[in-house]
């Protein structure tokens, strides 16, 4: 008998997914427990399904096919089960097969596989999500092919098989149809995956941000708490659906009668009718009944605004933990807990079930997410303040289940949503972020601002191995708006808000004060720009100097970008009404091109501009935001241009186009204008996109069952440093050829290794603290005959050390080139990185290293080689031969699908890499491995686990 609790349970094979239509499920192995609710999950799946799977009448489970479906090896014989609430929806098992098509006798890689979903819930998603963890376990397993019978008229099922994006076989045999599966991924069923992916956590963000019906489950009589405050703004904002206030201190009898307006109810049982959407604001000790509650009235998901979780500690992260257990058996979704809420503000939603009042007319196409409440309400001030409206906001608190990563599903298929905000404090799955945002900011701008990045010891925030400045470029290089503070998040969302992408760095400068203009023009060049000379209007210039000025300079071929700069020379918001508007008329005459204003204390401009445009939209503030932060301002109003328009985009989109964004120093606008230039060259240069070659001797299932059989025994969270020969072993088969070393323990052994190696040969230590120090004589080099080498041996020995201290080895001499280093490390705040550099102390100490993201591409790969400083030595410097770099990207690729492939291996350093001007030669290799964390962006979809 095999349980849960048996050392032979496979628990890695356990976890949550979403499903279509955005609800969860958690997948696991069926075990011997299981017998009651295999039998109950039977009797609820109608007879065609039954039929469909057994392919006869068949009422009901023997004994004997309870025992078959609920005992297993975990081997040759697997089954999975979906579940929700506990009870299975769905299951799916395998039986190996030998090559007569019977049970296998001895192990085999083929199986057979079959499905049953309760009717109930087909049409989610579950024969799809299974399949893609019974094919992993499979491949774990080392079954490389399903076989399936269908029966023709199960058109579902074989949809399910045909739509997976596998290579396969169809065929028709008595009466039924045959399919095999090859199990090995495709870049078909990876694109398969993600797409699925991409749906169902979308819908999953949409259900909490779109309900039809909310309940704020702790709204207090008295009025005050959070829970209160979010029913007052659920209630004020206007929510399209229906709202409900849950207060279990209500006398009985009273149901249904009013709470700040809002029909309350003592429970959620009470109120007759579905709920979509539950805010729970209740201490931390009633959430689970809360949750409890929710899940059997069929609650969709929830934003849990009660803290005491992991903010709080080792007690609150375990209390954390088993909420969101609790959460996904119900197959809900949870925002939180310690969230500050969630905004949409789409016309038929106009949800705030956050704490914070929102303007009426706060309706714009930025999209916000933060970490922080804190953060989340001085941006949501900022936003406003600057007259720049939300298309959505989430403020996630602790971020126990809905991430970053689900938003910008989301909002990547969001059409309200043109610039995407976020400030986050962890990446989470920073390989899934990365892939995400690449994606994300191929349509939209993503721009993020972190925190946490000098966090102290013992932080939550996992810390990095990599400079804080190579990780901005390693986020940037997947096209992620990096920027450093806040402040500079709403600054650059403004502008990518409101303006077109510039087509260059070109940028005019124009205003009535010479010295704003040349501050201006020094912080382009700081920026990286083209400044052109500044234009000076003198100060006795009018809003129609102004209008003609900037017309021109919109006009010019000569410029990409314009910012205006102006001081006051009399405050008179009648004047700044008429700048404003002739900015707006230049701006719609030649569009195209973005604008930014800086302004020296002229507030009525700032005001002006904000809300010029459309101003059909434009109401006064409903309320005030808390008195913590500063009070909004008018709000924009007009849809702003979307991101992409104007040069370097799509064709321009007036609407809105009249919004210009203004700041209060030069070098905050200009920092705006480079990032927009920034990403525009990004969007440009990612539309080249290149290719991740397929290298036929690459023996990836060869490789993963190796790393199996090291990491036997090996412990959760230790990591493994390989022998030579395994390591060797490991590389070769993604194509990797390391050159033999033999050990030389003396020199007598040391004759017979060169004897075995062939003249000419190289001498050197292994010794860690000598390793790879040429420089201090460690390595002798063109050995070409034994009395050569037994007096380079006597050297070495009398100058470094006994030969026991020294440990020397003997190596084929490799063909003279370009010394360089190639590694790859998994980051916790990166991800997976491939780093490049030259041998050599003067490049450790310069810093000269270039660093990737995994997967590399070939244009990744040519990229990284040319990035370093000291690349010319590469490529023929002064009258060198060149080396052979196409040999040299190879190298990088073939790394990089190694550890892209296989998550246990957690780092790689080739260390020297001699490039020749034909080819080139790995000297040593070092490489460690681990059990791969339970976060990854490899295998079937998942949500990360607790």
């Amino acid at each position: 008998m095999t349980t849960a609790s048996d050392p032979s349970y496979p628990a890695h094979w356990e976890a949550d997914v979403v499903l279509r239509d955005g609800g969860t499920a958690r997948i696991r192995p069926i075990t011997t427990e299981d017998a009651g609710r295999l039998v109950s999950f039977y009797e609820q799946v109608s007879d065609e399904s039954k039929y469909y799977r057994f392919f006869a009448p068949y009422p009901r489970l023997s004994d004997r096919d309870v025992r078959r479906f609920t005992h297993h090896d975990y081997v040759d014989r697997v089954g999975l089960a979906a579940t929700i609430g506990g009870e299975f929806i769905g299951t799916v098992r395998f039986d190996r097969i030998g090559p007569d098509g019977r049970p296998a006798s001895a192990p085999a890689d083929e199986a057979e596989v079959a499905f049953l979903v309760q009717d109930a819930h087909q049409g989610r998603g579950v024969a799809s999500a299974l399949l893609e963890h019974i094919g992993a376990v499979a491949r774990e397993r080392g079954i490389r092919r399903f076989a399936a019978e269908v029966l023709p008229a199960n058109t579902k099922m074989i949809k399910v098989f045909t739509d997976a994006g596998y290579q396969q076989k169809r065929s028709f045999e008595d009466g039924s149809v045959h399919l095999t599966l090859d199990l090995e991924p495709t870049a078909e069923s990876l694109a398969v995956q993600r797409a699925r992916e991409q749906r169902a956590e979308a819908r999953s963000v949409q259900r909490l941000l779109a309900p039809g019906s909310v309940a704020v489950i702790g709204a207090s009589r008295s009025g005050a708490g959070v829970g209160a405050t979010a029913l007052r703004n659920l209630r004020d904002g206007g929510f399209r659906g229906h709202l409900y206030a849950v207060n279990e201190a209500r006398a009985p009898g009273m149901e249904g009668d009013l709470l700040e307006g809002v029909r309350a109810y003592r429970g959620l049982a009470d109120i007759g009718a579905p709920v979509d959407l539950a805010v729970i604001a209740v201490p931390a000790a009633r959430v689970p009944d809360a949750v409890a509650a929710c899940g059997e009235h069929g609650v969709q998901g929830l934003v849990v605004l009660s803290a005491g979780y992991g903010e709080s500690g080792p007690a609150g992260l375990a209390r954390q933990r088993e909420l969101v257990r609790q959460v996904r058996s119900y197959g809900m979704r949870l925002i939180g807990p310690n969230a500050f809420g969630v905004i949409n503000t789409a016309p038929e939603v106009e949800l705030n079930a956050s704490l914070a009042p929102v303007p009426a007319g706060a309706r714009g196409r930025i999209g916000l997410f933060t970490q922080s409440g804190a953060i989340g309400i001085a941006l949501l001030s900022a936003l406003l303040r600057r007259g720049e409206g939300l298309s959505s906001f989430v403020s996630a608190g602790n971020r126990a289940d809905v991430s970053g990563n689900d938003i910008l599903q989301y909002w990547y298929e969001d059409e309200a949503t043109d610039v995407a905000l976020m400030y986050l404090e962890t990446l989470g799955n920073p390989r899934k972020f990365t892939r995400l945002a690449r994606r994300t900011a191929a349509a939209k701008p993503v721009v993020v601002a972190r925190g946490g990045r000098h966090t102290p010891a013992g932080h939550v925030v996992p810390g990095t191995r990599l400079p804080e400045a190579t990780v901005s470029e390693l986020l940037r290089q997947a096209g992620v708006i990096r920027v450093d503070t806040v402040t500079e998040l709403v600054d650059v969302g403004l502008l990518l808000a409101g303006q077109p992408l510039p087509a260059g760095p070109r940028v005019a400068i124009l205003g009535n004060s010479e010295s704003l203009g040349v501050l201006t023009y020094d912080a382009c060049l700081t920026e990286g720009l083209r400044p052109l000379p500044p234009l000076d209007l003198t100060t006795a210039a009018g809003p129609a100097d102004f209008r003609t000025a900037l017309c021109a300079a919109l006009a010019s071929d000569d410029c990409d970008a314009v910012v205006v700069t102006a001081i006051p020379s009399v405050s008179d918001r009648e004047l700044a009404d008429d700048l404003a508007r002739a900015l707006r008329q230049a701006v719609a005459e030649v569009p195209g091109k973005p604008v930014a204003v800086v302004h020296v204390e002229l507030g009525d401009l700032v005001d002006a501009l904000s809300a010029a445009g459309d101003t059909s939209r434009a109401e006064p503030p409903a309320a005030p935001l808390p008195p913590a932060v500063p009070a909004a301002g008018e709000p924009a109003v007009g849809g702003p241009a979307a991101a992409g328009d104007g040069p370097g985009g799509d064709e321009p989109c007036l609407e809105g186009a009249g919004r210009i964004p203004a700041y209060p120093a030069a070098e905050r606008a200009v920092k705006a204008v480079a990032e927009a230039v920034r990403y525009a060259r990004w969007r440009r240069d990612n539309a080249r996109t290149g290719q991740v070659p397929e290298y036929e001797d690459i023996d990836e299932a060869g490789a993963a069952a190796r790393l199996v059989t090291l990491l036997a025994g090996v412990e959760e969270g230790t990591a493994l440093t390989l022998d030579e020969d395994d390591a060797r072993e490991l590389l070769g088969r993604y194509g990797i050829r390391v050159l033999p070393t033999l050990p030389s323990p003396s020199p007598d052994a040391a004759v017979r290794a060169a004897r075995v190696l062939g003249y000419p040969v190289a001498l050197k230590t292994t010794a860690p603290h000598l390793r790879h120090r040429a420089d201090l004589g460690g390595v002798r080099l063109d050995l070409t005959t034994e009395a050569e080498l037994r007096r380079s041996y006597e050297e070495l020995t009398d100058a470094l050390g006994k030969p026991a201290e020294l440990q020397p080895v003997v190596q084929t001499m490799a063909p003279r080139g370009v010394d360089t280093v190639v590694r790859a490390t998994v980051d916790p705040a990166a991800g997976a990185v491939l780093s490049f550099g030259l041998a050599g102390v003067a490049s450790e100490l310069l810093g000269d290293t270039g660093h990737g993201l995994i997967p590399a591409t070939d244009r990744d790969a040519a990229a990284l080689i040319r990035s370093i400083r000291t690349a010319p030595l590469l490529f023929g410097w002064r009258g060198s031969d060149p080396v052979d770099t196409p040999a040299l990207e190879e190298l990088l690729l073939r790394l990089s699908r190694l550890v892209d492939d296989h998550p246990e291996v957690t780092g790689v350093s080739l260390e020297p890499v001699v490039v020749a001007t034909e080819g080139l030669s790995v000297l040593s290799a070092t490489v460690r491995v681990a059990h791969p964390p339970a976060r990854t962006d490899l295998g079937p979809r998942t949500l990360p686990s607790y």
